[in-house]
């Protein structure tokens, strides 16, 4: 749900289930028992109010750490002291983990490790934020406080920075990926232009961040709705290439996100990655070494390489049913996307869907028998019970995995029974 634009004054959350929860309104009933405000923050109350999923908490308070340690434990509620120097302490509900983290105030910034004092001054704790909409507070009676019209911005689609948008990247040059993914997320429109104008301003800083930090900010940009469009505009300004060190090829990622929507499939950060970057193996390697992806990401991009698809992947349902069962469904499930992205007809398109909708709830079975099941024919333990039951399986394959146990011991008896090349059989 998109909130209505020109309302003048945010709607109440009385009603969301992660705010009417017994669980979290026991933290906020500890914190006001003992006397201190409480407030839940940032994503939570923004996604609450577009209608997303809601999968983090996080609570502001002006209790310090050591309080909220007491307060819970008071309670009864257990708290760990998860980040008690910049004031966090994540009590553990029966609902999920809750962050309750004390209001602060930059005393002294220097990138991203800000020097901070706990304050109780809640416009202070809003103004260090990233941005408006992230500045959104709710209070355990679901009512809203917003101090800089972070609601207006939300139900507009505009993602704009708090203050001086240079000032709040150079706290942490990670915001210029974070503008991009929020406008990929929650943007309708233009771009805000002043926070446009600092990201370009301020771009060389994205040098300096972590390639793991980068990651995964840029997979979920692209997973993202207007993922396309973010990606396009870093490229005009000559932001993408900083990041993915090689040129992209946006064709591919328009038919990748193409064939995601014939298909049906969710959307990949992962596979879009892959279509925007990877012709080759060796393109994946590199990339996954620059962004320092887990061997489970590397392992898709080598998987899926635009110009290395298995060949068997357009010879119809069969072929792919053979592949899922050498090398399991998902994989093949992905390289196919990818081949159905790569289609250079509409007949191979029409194929590939074909192809995808037949194997789509398809489960590979076992292997029907075992080493075991050879012996007990007759033949002796060595190498030829191995190559009976390669033989068994080609011929298994060959026939679309066939189930009727009358014709698959069949074969393996007809299998055991067969001289070998010195003359021995069963």
């Amino acid at each position: 749900m998109t909130p209505a634009t020109g309302q003048q004054s945010p709607p109440s959350l009385e009603h969301a289930d992660w705010l009417t929860n017994p669980a979290i309104q026991a933290v906020f009933a500890a914190l006001a028992d003992a006397g201190y405000s409480a407030r839940a923050v940032g994503g939570a109350v923004r996604n609450a109010l577009l209608g997303h999923e809601v999968a983090d908490i996080d609570i502001a308070t002006t209790a310090h750490p050591e309080d909220v340690l007491s307060v819970m434990a008071g309670k009864g509620l257990k708290a760990v002291p998860t980040g008690v120097a910049h004031g966090t302490v994540t009590v553990v509900t029966a609902h999920l983990p809750v962050e309750v983290t004390t209001l602060r105030e930059d005393v002294e910034t220097f990138g991203r490790h800000a020097k901070v004092a706990f304050t109780a001054d809640w416009e202070a704790d809003a103004r260090r934020r990233d941005f408006t909409m992230n500045a959104l507070y709710c209070n355990a009676d679901g009512s809203l406080f917003d101090p800089l019209g972070g609601y207006e911005d939300l139900a507009a689609g505009r993602v704009r920075f708090i203050g001086s948008a240079r000032e709040r990247i150079r706290e942490d040059y990670l915001r210029i990926l974070r503008f991009f993914r929020f406008n990929a997320t929650y943007g309708r429109g233009d771009y805000d232009r002043d926070g446009l104008t600092a990201c370009v301003q301020e771009h060389a800083g994205l040098s300096q961040l972590s390639r793991e930090r980068v990651r995964a900010e840029l997979l979920r940009l692209l997973a993202a709705p207007r993922g396309l469009e973010a990606v396009e505009t870093m490229l005009h300004w000559g932001l993408l290439v900083d990041v993915l060190g090689v040129a992209p090829q946006i064709g591919r990622l328009v038919r990748m996100i193409s064939a995601e929507r014939l298909a049906a499939a969710p959307a990949s950060g992962i596979l879009r990655l892959c279509a925007l970057c990877i012709g080759t193996r060796e393109d994946a390697e590199r990339l996954a070494g620059r962004l320092r992806l887990s061997r489970r990401e590397a392992g898709v991009l080598a998987d899926c390489a635009w110009h290395e698809l298995p060949g068997e992947l357009t010879e119809g349902a069969l072929a792919m049913r053979r592949l899922a069962y050498r090398f399991g469904r998902e994989r093949v499930e992905r390289q196919a996307l990818v081949r159905l992205a790569a289609s250079r007809s509409k007949e191979e398109e029409t194929t590939m869907l074909e192809t995808l909708a037949q194997t789509g709830t398809w489960q590979p079975p076992s292997l029907p028998f075992s080493g075991a099941d050879v012996m007990a024919l007759g033949v002796p333990s060595g190498p030829r019970i191995g190559t009976i039951l390669a033989s068994f399986e080609s011929w298994w394959l060959a026939h679309d995995f066939p189930r009727d146990e009358t014709l698959l011991a069949g074969k393996l008896r007809e299998l055991a029974a067969a001289p070998d090349a010195e003359g021995r059989g069963t």
